[in-house]
């Protein structure tokens, strides 16, 4: 018997996340960073205007991507929007320090009143790791030991805590002290082992789906809610990451985005020994099956509200750039996810 999924509300949050990926200008020159900070910042205006409902910020150290340090600008968010969530996309919490990880968090909390979040995971890449001198060799302890130190900081004040990877902590405080509680996500790729340990410390879960088909995501899902059943906690929210664009025509989504997103493919490829990236590839990634939120806004909510359903969403994120593509596209992008793609979806949801 298949295993349904809790279901979704019809006011699922929909959100977007960028990692600062370096763009060109309409000739095609390279932007510098500061300029891609700075556009940044306007995107998540942006998203705040059009009544998006999360705004989150990868962390990367390679020079595709200009956003190091997500903290910084989420404070720079913080007080130019009203309500959207501002949060990570992800913290590399095995390469950072819990102790300032609730710190600047706990600072953006305060500055935005409440509307931080955190979302942990290891990251898409190991930069980070000799960058900071760290070994690969304790990948999996490094997480582990923070997670649970980060935890503690943020539930159980003053904490006294021991472990392998840092110096203990003996009726520690932590200041500045968050005036709400911040909330915490695990960012999984796609192991069960992940999946449990966010279960195991009642944390919520944001699938990372960045390939393959959306659904076979659902025994993940379906393993932590039964998890969280098994170990007498409620049940949390489940959220998704996916990469997409929007633009006023499939064909002009499609059309855009595709040279940009075929040259990230293919630096990616180059990197991590996969084959190259063809366009029949990414036509598979639009498919209604496919991983990739790409097309008019009626395709994309369509699609999203297929995801959000199939999977028992609280919420879905969408990665709006993608490799070089122009600013001036990602602004349309983001303006119609907020003023066509998100009332569609309610309504598609709510007619279910």
């Amino acid at each position: 018997m298949t295993e349904q999924p809790t279901s979704p509300s019809t006011t699922v949050e929909i959100g977007v996340e960028t990692f600062g990926d370096v763009t060109a200008d309409a000739d095609g020159t390279m932007l510098s960073h500061g300029q891609v900070l700075r556009d940044v910042v306007a995107e998540g205006q942006l998203a705040d205007r059009v009544g998006l409902d999360f705004f989150g910020i990868g962390e990367h150290h390679r020079v595709d991507y200009a956003v190091s340090a997500p903290e910084v600008v989420m404070g720079a968010l913080a007080s130019t929007t009203q309500r959207i969530k501002l949060g990570s996309a992800v913290t590399v919490l095995s390469s950072d320090d819990p102790v300032r990880v609730f710190e600047r968090f706990s600072t953006v909390q305060a500055l935005s009143n409440g509307r931080a979040e955190i979302i942990a995971g290891r990251g898409s890449f190991i930069e980070s790791f000799p960058l900071f001198g760290f070994d690969l060799q304790d990948y999996e302890l490094l997480f582990e030991e923070r997670l649970d130190l980060l935890v503690e900081l943020l539930r159980n004040q003053p904490v006294t805590w021991t472990g392998q990877t840092r110096a203990g902590l003996t009726d520690q405080q932590v200041f500045p002290t968050a005036e709400q509680p911040i909330p915490l996500w695990v960012g999984v790729g796609g192991t069960p082992q992940s999946v449990v340990r966010a279960a195991q410390h009642g944390l919520g879960l944001m699938l990372a789906i960045i390939g393959g088909e959306p659904m076979r995501f659902a025994p993940l899902a379906n393993l932590y809610r039964r998890a969280l059943d098994q170990l007498g906690r409620p049940q949390l929210p489940v959220a998704a990451h996916l990469h997409g664009f929007v633009a006023d025509t499939d064909d002009e989504a499609a059309d855009l985005l595709f040279p940009h997103y075929e040259a990230q493919m293919r630096k990616m490829g180059s990197e991590r020994g996969w084959g190259g990236y063809s366009r029949t590839a990414f036509g598979a990634a639009l498919a209604p099956e496919g991983n990739l939120l790409v097309g008019s806004p009626e395709t994309v909510a369509q699609k999203m509200a297929a995801i959000v359903k199939g999977l028992g969403l609280a919420r879905i994120d969408v990665k709006y750039s993608n490799g070089t593509l122009p600013h001036e596209g990602i602004m349309r992008s983001i303006e119609l996810m907020g003023t066509r793609v998100k009332p569609r979806v309610h309504e598609l949801l709510a007619g279910q």
